[in-house]
């Protein structure tokens, strides 16, 4: 059996144009999910929280592989969660007043009972305390505007004047988190070539 790849399921969220802001429907999906705030560039807990939940992921991937080939999957990159008290902080780009909630999608075959089990196993093999932190929930988005940014995480602000300015057009309005997806590794990619989809969930007026 071939390795689920949900990007490649869900193509149309995961795999959007960087040529035009899209309006799509995001559904409910699993995710472990890990909470906090400030720059991800300095603050050392959002280091501790990524490296959480890259260890549960890759952790319960190789056990569910060795329970059978059918539960082979690819884990998928890493998603963020951005707000802040003070809304402009968005487009001012002042990172260090957002709060966050980094995650990592799963297939919907994964169990509250896989995480305990992972989460013991990377206590145990790795001492990373922040996987106690991590939880395990089900977040559905909805009507959202998204599009695919190529550049520095720093020039981000004017693409998402664009979304903001795309959800007012549509005579609709901001609703829920702003919403970034980052396809590739900073730690491998030249700065004006990273992807990221940035997204925000909206509704319409009432």
């Amino acid at each position: 059996m071939k390795k689920i790849d949900l990007k490649k399921t869900f193509k149309q969220l995961y795999r959007p144009s960087d040529k035009v802001i899209t309006d799509v429907t995001v559904p409910a999906f699993k995710f472990l999910m890990i909470d906090g705030i400030g720059d991800p560039n300095t603050a050392q807990s959002f280091q501790e929280a990524v490296g959480a939940l890259y260890s549960l992921s890759y952790t319960i991937k190789f056990s569910k592989k060795s329970e059978s080939p059918d539960f082979d999957f690819t884990v998928m990159p890493l998603e963020a969660l951005w707000w802040s008290k003070n809304m402009d902080a968005f487009t001012d780009g002042k990172k260090d007043e957002w709060e966050w909630t980094c995650m990592i999608h799963k297939p919907d075959f994964i169990l509250e009972a896989d995480v305990i089990s992972a989460k013991e196993s990377v206590l145990k093999k790795k001492g990373l305390l922040a996987v106690n932190d991590v939880r395990f929930e089900t977040f559905e988005e909805g009507r959202s505007a998204q599009i695919l940014y190529i550049g520095p995480y720093a020039d981000e602000a004017s693409t998402i004047k664009n979304i903001h300015q795309f959800i007012h057009d549509a005579d609709c309005e901001l609703s829920g988190y702003h919403h970034e997806i980052y396809l590739s590794d900073p730690r491998r990619t030249a700065p004006e070539k990273l992807k990221t989809i940035i997204r925000q969930p909206m509704r319409s007026k009432e």
